[in-house]
């Protein structure tokens, strides 16, 4: 209804105007109402296009992870002779599963982080939200959390570094300084080792610094044998690789025992006698069984060979007092003394 005493030709033209202006706003801002939520939907659907992409490559590497390769059902060979295992096979399996699982988790959360950044940043210039002050914001709260929780950043690094290097996995036996023994659990943050009396270590993976893996390629069992000085060494050589060889032609060793053992000689020449060390290439995490009944054979065959194990001697001194009652204190200057030798 027309105001008071307003012409009507007024009221008709001013409807007539907002009629015609409507149009008019609309395709000027057609862009605006349509373009920018199609170009969203299309940042969005290309984000998810390119993690599908990401995500099914991740997925190949884990599988060629997960799958052995062609010469490892095989032993190695070193091109000097015997063949050499890479690895006790007991666990390599679940060992490869924890390496491809955690690579593929990581990889994966990675990837969706950074994707799903970079959509929101293409997403929020469309909206018209400027980038620099929240990038700005973003750096500092970055720098932040940096230096507060730098320690933790280095784990989780190292960790990931450990386990795409494989320098060492569940089931290998290892030294990471004050805790030596098997790995349980190896995460990006913790590595988890038991020792000999059942212990179970925590080491944060940032603060292992070197790793000693007595698990890899293959061991050595290194055997020091003592002599008596009047031995005749050429005959304790013979005796020590005859014993070797019979070692690794009996069938519950022809396994472990990856090349002939051999004598390298003398070691050194002790207050008691002669050292002569015995070694020989084992499968990993076998070459203290090895050293065990190697020590046991060797043992047998140099009595039965007449060698003598020389023992401690030492000289001790008894004297007599005046009253002929024994004193048992050692007393080189003393009258009446005499040396009983043991």
């Amino acid at each position: 209804m027309a105001p008071t005493g307003a012409p009507a030709s007024f009221v008709l033209s001013g409807s007539t105007d907002q009629a015609l202006a409507a149009p008019g706003w609309l395709q000027d801002n057609a862009g605006a109402l349509i373009g920018v939520p199609l170009r969203i939907v299309l940042i969005v659907v290309g984000a998810a296009i390119v993690r599908a992409v990401a995500k099914k490559a991740i997925t190949r590497v884990v599988q060629r992870i997960l799958q052995p390769s062609d010469g490892e059902h095989e032993p190695r060979r070193t091109g000097r002779g015997p063949a050499v295992l890479q690895r006790d096979r007991s666990r390599a399996n679940e060992r490869r599963e924890q390496r491809a699982r955690t690579i593929g988790s990581v990889l994966g959360s990675a990837v969706t982080i950074v994707i799903a950044l970079m959509s929101l940043a293409m997403v929020l210039d469309q909206i018209g939200i400027a980038l620099g002050p929240l990038l700005a914001s973003a750096g500092v709260v970055g720098l932040a959390i940096g230096f507060g929780a730098q320690s933790l950043v280095a784990d989780y690094l190292s960790g990931m570094l450990i386990m795409m290097e494989d320098q060492y996995g569940v089931g290998d036996s290892v030294d990471l300084g004050e805790a030596i023994g098997e790995v349980e659990h190896v995460g990006l943050r913790l590595t988890q080792i038991r020792d000999l009396n059942g212990g179970l270590w925590h080491i944060r993976n940032g603060e292992i610094l070197r790793v000693r893996n007595d698990s890899q390629e293959w061991a050595r069992a290194v055997l020091d044998i003592s002599v008596a000085y009047d031995a005749n060494l050429d005959t304790v050589y013979d005796v020590l690789e005859r014993t070797g060889t019979e070692m690794r032609q009996d069938p519950e060793f022809e396994g472990i025992l990856l090349e002939e053992p051999s004598v390298w000689g003398v070691q050194s020449l002790d207050a008691d006698g002669v050292v002569v060390r015995l070694a020989v290439k084992t499968v990993p995490l076998k070459q203290w069984g090895v050293t065990r009944e190697l020590r046991r054979r060797a043992k047998t065959a140099l009595d039965d060979a007449g060698i003598e194990i020389p023992f401690p001697q030492r000289t001790v001194w008894m004297r007599t007092d005046s009253d002929g009652t024994l004193n048992g204190r050692n007393n080189a200057a003393s009258n009446g003394k005499s040396p009983v030798n043991h």
